[in-house]
């Protein structure tokens, strides 16, 4: 296995429907844009409240990725 140098960012996604589409939603847009993408960490979670409900998830992650030699 190579050794690997990594970077590694936060982004926060959003979604109304759960934790796990926000998630996913940070993952895809991160990578539309970044390479190698290689793991990421439920760093927070929060939401806001809208009628005494889940109005929207907010879940901050931190998504590492390796840096190309």
């Amino acid at each position: 296995m190579p050794n690997h140098v990594y970077k590694s960012i936060d982004l926060t996604g959003t979604s109304g429907t759960s934790v796990e589409d926000a998630v996913n939603r940070a993952l895809a847009t991160a990578h539309r844009t970044l390479r190698n993408l290689s793991w990421f960490q439920v760093v927070e979670t929060r939401g806001s409240i809208r009628d005494g409900r889940v109005g929207e998830w907010q879940v901050t992650i931190k998504v590492a990725f390796a840096i190309e030699e």
